[in-house]
């Protein structure tokens, strides 16, 4: 069942802006090549990081080793950020933000097709992996990364041009 998206204008938009469709959000989504994850320490403390992720389906996907901090972070507290975008405030430039939960996934059926597009996207001199038993196996090195998927709940996104927006994406379904 697709999700449905409501986008409103929100914030500090200027006069007569109109929201940004999800289907331009989404586009900037699959098109980056580096997101920021952001986690929360057993502390309390925030934990940022860059990572490669594709989305595929409703979600975004990405990998990591088990004992990296954000899969230790995620272990706790699944609630995580992904940011994208330019951040250079070039006219038509368009920053994401999505909210959601992260959960590992571990089907070697679902994790195929995942597998697949981020090597499509990527390519595979550095990011080649083959699915096995649960997680990413990186072909040519060895190490295993398992992988979470997060689909999202809410969604903002600040674009620059001639009339600055900020729009809220809730994402339903």
């Amino acid at each position: 069942m697709p999700i449905a998206v409501v986008a409103e204008i929100h914030g500090f938009s200027e006069p007569g802006a109109e929201p940004v469709p999800w289907s331009v959000g989404l586009e900037h989504v699959a098109a980056a090549e580096t997101f920021w994850l952001s986690t929360v320490r057993p502390d309390g403390r925030p934990h940022v990081t860059p990572l490669t992720a594709v989305w595929h389906g409703d979600a975004i996907w990405f990998s990591t080793g088990p004992q990296e901090r954000k899969a230790k972070n995620l272990s706790r507290n699944p609630s995580c950020i992904l940011t994208a975008g330019r951040s250079d405030l070039a006219d038509g430039g368009l920053d994401v933000v999505l909210e959601g939960v992260a959960e590992q996934v571990t089907d070697d059926a679902e994790l195929r097709p995942v597998a697949e597009a981020h090597g499509r996207k990527y390519g595979t001199q550095i990011w080649d992996y083959v699915v096995r038993d649960g997680a990413f196996v990186h072909r040519s090195m060895g190490g295993r990364a398992i992988v979470f998927r997060v689909r999202p709940v809410r969604g903002l996104g600040f674009r620059k041009g001639d009339a600055f927006s900020q729009t809220t994406w809730r994402f339903e379904g």
